[in-house]
């Protein structure tokens, strides 16, 4: 059967398997639109249950004023709980939302095969297996998709239709033109670990573990400056406790080693530990935070006496000294523009991609009076300050209260190539320039995906136009020098847009 209707929704019998909690959003959303829903379940009375959940939510929809009691009706009415596959005999479309097992997934679509008419879609929910290894195991691998919604479905607007290796275009477009109908945006993906969003998302809490790791500032510390400097909603470990370690440490290790142990993936051994210690975060009760009514640290402010000699700006970085100098006017610090510093001055450098020590060694500073200021983001927010092994402890102290004086925060960090919110940023437009080199998706799928299925202000690829190409790769280029690590070599698509003066989120 073809279907020309403009609005599929009405013509498409659905086929749900597995009646959890995505199970069930998908349910709604589609009822909603106008699908029939057949849902089944291999619990006993599981099915009935989510029906009854669904008319209950509806119900309640309509009681806020959210939902006209005509459509919650109408959307009932479209439910039924059936009681076995061969119940799905005239289904368009059955989607699996079973447990996250290959073996379950192949023998599920595997007994389809020879229930389903010959162009019935069957759609895999699946966010961490290969749809081409789901189909494998099925007569007809063309249309077999990946289907990927997230949790809670209702409230998150983004599906990644996923092509595995032998999926054909009739599948993707029916579940790509079945997706806008519910309202939800459409993102194709091709098969690959993680597809676009767990991909993506890569950057974010394991360069902030990476940070953590190497002792450049606490947990409390690292969360403020990406959260208000960054304008991440949580900071990666407030996110990491509301996700639970027990989900988040086994995404990270999967992707890592389907990448074929890939530096840019690694994970870190303290989600590992802490997985092991039980400190999962608010499931448990602590985590990188405590949940369990005992006290949390907080990110220290300094209680320091400001700064009130002279300071010095070094000119190696000319941009971020102009703004370095523009700020520090602003909080009515006296600029000394000599050549070199003077003897008691107080020295800021701005390095992009390097730390304090280096600028220290390169420009024949005294290391005890120079810190450095992170300028890649706006400086109304928070402030970041870097300090060297050999930075004088109470100069550092009066330096942060120097950058507080008008009531913005300044966060003081160790030494770290890049400070914090430099690495993460440049991490995360680096994993993004990488899946569009891959040709996992599109450059405006990618972005798309990132802000509706990881709430980020922005996308990666959009992300680093706004930062700049140029100084996202100057970053990316100086952590890898100062740490020989392979984990920040730069995309080549990063570094060949930015030769070319092409935008980063051009195709």
């Amino acid at each position: 059967m073809v279907l020309t209707m403009s609005n599929k929704s009405q013509h498409i019998t659905l086929g749900i398997v597995g009646t959890g909690a995505m199970g069930r959003g998908i349910a709604q959303i589609a009822a909603q639109a106008g699908c029939r829903v057949l849902l089944l379940d291999a619990r006993d009375g599981a099915a009935a249950e989510a029906k009854a959940a669904l008319l209950k939510q509806w119900e309640k929809l309509v009681e806020k004023g959210r939902m006209p009691a005509a459509a919650a009706e109408a959307a009932g009415a479209r439910l039924a709980v059936v009681a076995g596959v061969h119940d799905l005999t005239y289904a368009n479309v059955v989607v699996e939302a079973i447990v996250e097992r290959l073996d379950a997934k192949r023998a599920l679509f595997k007994e389809l095969d020879d229930i389903v008419s010959a162009d019935c879609v069957l759609a895999t929910n699946t966010s961490s297996l290969s749809v081409t290894a789901i189909a494998a195991g099925t007569a007809r691998p063309g249309r077999v998709a990946g289907f990927h919604f997230f949790n809670p479905v209702p409230l998150m607007k983004v599906v990644e239709v996923v092509a595995g290796a032998l999926t054909e275009a009739p599948a993707l477009d029916l579940l790509t033109e079945l997706a806008g109908e519910w309202g939800h945006r459409p993102v194709r993906a091709q098969d690959t670990p993680g597809f676009i969003v767990n991909h993506a998302g890569r950057g974010y809490v394991t360069e902030a573990l990476a940070i953590l790791r190497e002792c450049v500032a606490e947990v409390p510390v690292i969360d403020a400056i990406l959260r208000d400097a960054a304008g991440f909603r949580l900071g990666p470990f407030e996110l990491l406790d509301l996700t639970g370690l027990d989900v988040s440490h086994p995404v990270m290790e999967s992707i890592y080693r389907q990448y074929y142990d890939d530096p840019r993936y690694r994970p870190s051994p303290i989600a590992a530990q802490r997985l092991a210690a039980g400190l999962l975060g608010r499931k448990s009760g602590r985590g990188f935070y405590r949940y369990d009514g005992a006290p949390n640290a907080e990110a220290p402010a300094s209680s320091a006496a400001s700064w009130a000699g002279p300071v010095w700006v070094s000119d190696a970085q000319p941009a971020a000294a102009a703004e370095a100098r523009a700020l520090l006017q602003s909080l009515g610090a006296v600029l000394e523009t000599t050549a070199r510093p003077g003897d008691k001055t107080l020295i800021i450098v701005t390095p992009l991609g390097s730390d304090v020590s280096a600028c220290v060694a390169a420009e024949g500073l005294d290391a005890r009076r120079t810190l450095g200021l992170d300028t890649l983001l706006p400086l109304d927010r928070r402030r970041t300050l870097m300090r060297s092994p050999a930075t004088d402890p109470d100069i550092a102290a009066a330096a942060q209260a120097l950058f507080a004086r008008d009531g913005v925060a300044a966060s003081l960090i160790a030494d770290s190539a890049g400070f914090v919110a430099q690495r993460v940023l440049a991490s995360i437009v680096n994993i993004g320039c990488e899946i569009a080199q891959q040709g996992i998706c599109s450059p405006s799928d990618l972005d798309r995906a990132v802000e509706l299925g990881l709430g980020y202000p922005q996308g990666p690829l959009a992300w680093g136009e706004a930062l700049g190409g140029g100084r996202v790769l100057a970053i990316l280029r100086g952590l890898y020098q100062r740490t020989g690590d392979p984990r920040y070599r730069p995309s080549l698509w990063l570094t060949r847009r930015v030769e070319s003066g092409v935008p980063l989120n051009q195709a």
